[in-house]
């Protein structure tokens, strides 16, 4: 059960962003059929944790049978989902005009990394390109050094999935009021700069400087970055408002240091980023965050904990059941999208 049941999807699989939108609209109760090609390897079964919860077949799309069994299930489908570069869907006889032909309702999305048109709408690509373009590769890092690939988290999944799951499910409201579906065309590197468009805004109006870790939210301040521990694991501090502020000089034994009163002189972030390093250097992580838990200074104080367990703090958020859990085990748990919908 869920907000989108009853909606068919028709997913021509591909990789990253796609199944990953797929798994989102799954996860939220749409029936998803998967057209997979022959011989294509990957993930199967309980590892395949993006292309949880569809059905999947498997056709060749290079023959004509193949192209019109897809053809008469785009005719009762509410949603085409496809991922090619531009053309490949029009070569095949799959494009939107032929399928919206036989299915006028049908919301026709098609995801690429540069778009459709463009100098570079056929060019090869992945996440570190689009989010380059867009200038969100280069705010991420430190100051001196070269900008840190953020995975694949603001290009394929920010900028591209998700941003298709959005334009999906507007479609589908908008097919409410005018009984017809539409073209969805999300692009990656589109996606990426609109998620960078607060930054944007700020460097307009002279709040945000080019260069990376010299901002509020980049790393620069004091109050709003990661640091070492005794044990060489690490913490993660935000504390921008006021009185989260003042709880973290509390917590660290700072609050009667009188350098550390005026908050936002970027001046003075230097120095006072040196001094709380030291003090984080006197404690393990563990015994920061037993300091710090339950108060305003951080919910989830831990940074660095990786991939080989699932912490225990983050099962608080209704995610797990208290325990660590090994990536082994998770990918067999269907833990759905944390949204939740109440009546």
């Amino acid at each position: 059960m869920g907000p989108l049941e009853g909606i068919r999807i028709l997913e021509i699989a591909g990789i990253g962003p796609g199944p990953f939108c797929g798994m989102m609209l799954a996860d939220m109760g749409a029936e998803i059929l998967r057209v997979d090609k022959k011989n294509i390897p990957g993930l199967s079964g309980k590892f395949d944790v993006l292309g949880r919860g569809r059905r999947s077949v498997t056709v060749d799309l290079k023959k004509p049978e193949g192209v019109e069994a897809v053809l008469r299930l785009a005719e009762r489908a509410d949603v085409l989902m496809e991922g090619y570069r531009p053309g490949v869907m029009e070569r095949l006889g799959l494009g939107p005009e032929v399928c919206r032909a036989r299915n006028p309702r049908l919301v026709y999305a098609r995801m690429t990394g540069w778009g459709q048109y463009g100098p570079l709408a056929h060019a090869a690509g992945h996440d570190m390109n689009y989010i380059a373009i867009s200038g969100a590769l280069h705010a991420i890092g430190r100051a001196g050094e070269r900008p840190v690939p953020p995975i694949n988290l603001v290009g394929d999944f920010g900028g591209g999935g998700l941003l298709q799951a959005y334009g999906i499910v507007c479609a589908l409201l908008e097919r409410q009021r005018s009984g017809q579906g539409q073209v969805i065309d999300t692009a990656m590197t589109d996606g990426a700069a609109l998620l960078m468009t607060m930054m944007y805004g700020f460097k307009a109006a002279g709040m945000w400087k080019d260069s990376p870790e010299s901002n509020l939210l980049d790393g620069a301040a004091h109050f709003y970055d990661t640091y070492a521990c005794k044990d060489g694991r690490h913490i993660a501090i935000g504390s921008i408002e006021p009185q989260f502020y003042a709880l973290l000089l509390e917590k660290t034994g700072l609050k009667d240091d009188p350098e550390f009163r005026n908050q936002m002189n970027q001046r003075q972030w230097p120095a006072l980023k040196a001094k709380l390093q030291a003090v984080f250097l006197t404690r393990t992580r563990d015994e920061w965050t037993e300091i710090m838990e339950g108060t305003d200074v951080t919910d989830l104080a831990r940074a660095g904990g990786g991939l080989d367990a699932i912490e225990p703090l983050r099962c608080k958020h209704g995610l797990l059941d208290g325990k660590a859990v090994p990536p082994q085990v998770l990918a067999t748990r269907n833990i759905a999208l944390d949204t939740k919908f109440m009546a």
